[in-house]
């Protein structure tokens, strides 16, 4: 039997395997870092890193002559003094594009961010143990990030989109013979999403047992392992409802038994399930905006902070750390209300 927490051991349980692969082709050094870092970071921040740091190590082993003398498991820890900031800097130039495995890789702007932040972090951790002497990867400066507009769905389109998931017009003959049995765990998803905002891979980790009608919330698992509740209002309770009713029938497969959204399969939903599903019902709504299950989350966060004005309320609700980063992502709905309020105080009647 599946039990309360498994979908996101199972998560963690997959990343670590797929850790150890990886480092069985860093130098050996690396594991000193991960394992320094490892409270303070979740199993897939360090695997991305891990990754990162791979891509590194490969250009080095081509590019740099003292590299090239041996191989990347024989790297000893002081072949980072003999990396340069120059060496760093053609390395960022060079992941803007490149070949593996007969893969064309790019990465712009974001891309690169990450891929320098991971490098800063890992040179850092030897640097303040004092295993290293320089900290080249503190001299490149991070990419400057063009701020992207944010993509969300208008009112119009959030009803149009609600309504294409119930009655399944526009779907093509394949898609409508699965829809008749979809529909239904496909509505309370959607809804569910768009009521409240939650992250596709905190809605995909739910079990039967989150669901609270009593007080209408659900337990989720933040990024970051932390527990919380959000709670939803009269439509998503419909549709959960609806949907539950429906699943009770169900026979899951075994270990699958308390996942709240399953697969055709009776598995558990996966987050790639749920983003082809959502790009399937959004490309008949509205072809100039590319909607993904991101695009939901920030309909509702924009939603919510027009309707209350509370900046704070929006970022506890979505799971922001950081009040700065929901500031960021509406910023242009904070200037509308300052707007709004330059007129809202008369000084004089007219």
């Amino acid at each position: 039997m599946e039990s309360k927490k498994n979908y996101h051991e199972e998560q963690n349980k997959l990343n670590t395997v797929k850790m150890r692969n990886v480092l069985s082709e860093l130098p050996p050094f690396c594991k000193q870092f991960f394992r320094g870092i490892e409270n303070n970071t979740s199993s897939r921040t360090r695997l991305a890193y891990a990754y990162d740091l791979r891509v590194f190590f490969e250009y080095m082993k081509k590019n740099n002559p003292f590299c090239s003398k041996m191989e990347i498991k024989d790297f000893p820890l002081s072949i980072l003094d003999n990396i340069t900031r120059e060496d760093i800097e053609e390395y960022m130039e060079y992941i803007s594009y490149y070949q593996k495995d007969s893969r064309e890789i790019t990465n712009e702007e974001r891309g690169k961010s990450r891929k320098l932040a991971s490098l800063r972090s890992f040179y850092n951790y030897f640097y303040q143990m004092e295993l290293i002497e320089k900290n080249p990867a503190v001299l490149i400066p991070m990419p400057k990030l063009h701020q992207k507009e944010i993509v969300r769905l208008d009112a119009d389109e959030v009803a149009i989109l609600l309504d294409q998931v119930e009655d399944g017009t526009h779907l093509t003959k394949s898609q409508k013979k699965y829809h008749e049995k979809t529909k239904v765990r496909d509505t309370a998803l959607l809804t569910l999403l768009l009521g409240t905002g939650i992250r596709v891979s905190e809605c995909v980790g739910l079990d039967m047992e989150d669901v609270d009608f009593k007080n209408n919330g659900i337990k989720i698992r933040r990024k970051g392992g932390y527990e919380t509740v959000v709670y939803f209002g009269e439509e998503v309770e419909h549709a959960l409802r609806e949907y539950i009713e429906q699943r009770k029938h169900t026979i899951p497969l075994s270990g699958h038994e308390h996942a709240l959204f399953l697969s055709m399969q009776n598995r558990r939903i996966t987050v790639r399930a749920v983003e082809n599903l959502v790009k399937k019902y959004a490309s008949n709504v509205t072809a100039l905006k590319k909607i993904t299950p991101h695009k939901l989350r920030s309909t509702y966060g924009t939603s919510l902070y027009r309707e209350t004005g509370d900046i704070y309320l929006v970022a506890d609700v979505l799971g922001h750390k950081d009040v700065n980063t929901t500031r960021k992502h509406y910023a242009a709905l904070e200037d509308e209300r300052k707007r709004r309020a330059a007129n809202a105080v008369k000084l004089r009647e007219p």
